[in-house]
């Protein structure tokens, strides 16, 4: 009988041990990864939207200043955060022309913590942001 739960015993140990192997996608903080000393303000067409926990995340391209494109990651907070300052699913669209507030990422990537949107209707809602203190 013992025997027979041994090949048991030695798949869930290895379970165990994959398990805490593998590498979990961890929350940061505001501060670890946004630089609230750097605020900057984005205008540009959405093109994604990632409406998930933990971050709603949108997409823009930006045009500079030689005529280029740049796409820019916009990370607000939770929906359910974002919904309490009045934001739907639909009230920004792919396409739509909107402008961000907010501060750059640390490492010098092309993302911003949004505290502020302007859409396209001319509306401006708080993002939710985790650097605000009305974020999370």
């Amino acid at each position: 009988m013992k025997q027979r739960l041994l090949p048991y015993a030695i798949l869930a140990v290895g379970a165990v041990f994959a398990l805490r192997s593998t590498p979990a996608s961890a929350h940061h903080s505001f501060a670890a990864e946004f630089d609230a000393a750097k605020p900057i303000t984005l205008t540009g067409v959405v093109t994604r939207i990632d409406w998930m926990n933990p971050h709603v995340w949108f997409y823009i391209n930006v045009k500079d200043d030689e005529g280029g494109t740049t796409r820019w990651g916009c990370e607000m907070g939770a929906p359910h955060q974002l919904q309490g300052r009045g934001w739907l699913r639909e009230t920004m669209k792919i396409g739509d022309v909107v402008t961000v507030n907010g501060a750059l990422a640390r490492d010098g990537s092309k993302r911003a913590n949004a505290r502020t949107v302007t859409t396209a209707d001319g509306k401006t809602l708080g993002a939710a942001s985790s650097g605000d203190r009305g974020g999370h």
